[in-house]
């Protein structure tokens, strides 16, 4: 493979996250039974927006098995998209015309939420503004595309369709045509969790950890939660913010988990100057998907595979990271770079490419949060603003679009 090399010590099955200063968040270990008036079950980037919303007037204990931040949220590739895994036409085929389009502007407006929610909490994670080159693939060609852009147009999104010469010119693609569109975003997923983390610690929330949530008892009152420490959790309201685990018991129909993969090059990678401004993926199955770091570094992800465990796999994930390099450096012969980190992780896939977000069913007080799609992050956001105006005797015009 001419131009691409792949480190003797590359730091195999180790996100590049994982080494991001600044991840110190607080913890505590659970010694005693608590009562508060939420619990959210899960430390990730989805509890962490919830912790940092309800924590402004409500007592909260997130819990997680883990450290935080070290489950689906340092697997991210963080491309912070406003654009749905299925494009908007097919999308409408599935849930209609209506409810499509406020799907797609509801994620766009969360996105500006996000960017808004980092700026006035001072939040230090290299977030930058992007725009997104959807290129045409072998699921949804040009003329799929030019029907997606003018869809796109009529309801006042913007993006525009740019044909092969074009996308050539350019950005030294070679395809039949792609959107072009702007409002994306990337970022240090886990230095974003992170600095949500401590705003919520700071309004009085507290980290747990390592602590599992064996079983859950609701009553008319609230829920206890059993716990592997043999302390009890009682709490008026629960949400479960598990990335894409499924919590036990948690029904999670038209839905399944899949392995995913990605790699990141070495900081200071020479890039075109165009892609350090732009997230670009490709209409394929599965999709290649990169971006540019803060530090120049490629983010690299794709070779989806139906297999809720293959990411445990350490010689597929050598075969997947050769893959994707491979696919990279197909599209964009100009790259030279040299491989550094490569990992996987589990990744929720839904019918739609929207999230699940909304009471659990048959188990009062509670709520579960899956962020299918390649849109967890934005999703986070989404599903922190409705579950917040239901805990607070509320509701939002938009809940039903995520509910089965």
């Amino acid at each position: 493979m001419t131009g691409t090399t792949i480190k003797r010590d590359l730091r195999t099955g180790r996100s590049v996250w994982a080494d991001s200063p600044g991840l110190g968040v607080t913890v505590r270990a659970l010694d005693r039974a608590i009562s508060v008036d939420v619990c959210i079950v899960g430390a990730g980037i989805s509890g962490a927006f919830m912790a940092r919303e309800l924590s402004r007037d409500h007592s909260v204990a997130v819990l997680d098995r883990r450290p935080p931040l070290m489950g689906s949220t340092v697997a991210s590739t963080a491309m912070l998209q406003w654009e749905i895994d299925l494009p908007l036409t097919a999308l409408s085929e599935k849930i209609g015309a209506r409810n499509a389009a406020c799907a797609y502007r509801r994620s766009r407006s969360a996105v500006d939420d996000l960017k808004r929610i980092v700026a006035q909490e001072r939040i230090v994670c290299g977030l930058k503004d992007k725009g997104s080159l959807y290129i045409a693939g072998d699921e949804y060609g040009h003329r799929a595309l030019e029907a997606e852009a003018e869809a796109r147009a009529a309801l006042g999104l913007e993006g525009r369709y740019i044909g092969p010469a074009e996308l050539r010119e350019t950005h030294g693609i070679d395809r039949t045509g792609a959107i072009l569109s702007q409002g994306s975003a990337s970022a240090d997923p886990a230095r974003l969790a992170a600095g949500l983390l401590r705003r919520a610690i700071a309004a009085g929330a507290r980290v747990y950890s390592k602590v599992e949530a064996l079983e859950v008892l609701p009553d008319p009152d609230g829920v206890t939660l059993m716990t592997d420490t043999g302390h009890a959790v009682r709490a008026k309201k629960v949400i479960f913010c598990c990335g894409y685990e499924f919590p036990k018991g948690v029904p999670t129909p038209g839905a399944k988990v899949i392995s995913t993969w990605a790699l990141a090059t070495r900081p200071r990678t020479p890039c075109p100057t165009w892609l350090k401004d732009m997230l670009v993926w490709e209409a394929s199955d599965p999709y290649l998907y990169f971006r540019m770091g803060g530090d120049g570094r490629l983010i690299v992800g794709g070779e989806d595979e139906a297999d809720p465990l293959a990411h445990d796999d350490q010689a597929k994930l050598k075969r997947k990271c050769e893959t994707i390099a491979a696919k990279l450096k197909r599209l964009m012969p100009q790259l030279d770079f040299e491989l550094d980190y490569s990992w996987a992780g589990a990744f929720g896939e839904s019918a739609t490419g929207l999230p699940s977000i909304g009471p659990v069913e048959g188990v009062d007080h509670c709520w579960a949060v899956m962020g299918f799609g390649g849109n967890g992050i934005t999703y986070s956001v989404i599903a922190s603003q409705i579950v917040a105006a239901e805990v607070r005797g509320g509701s939002d015009p938009d809940a039903g679009l995520y509910r089965d």
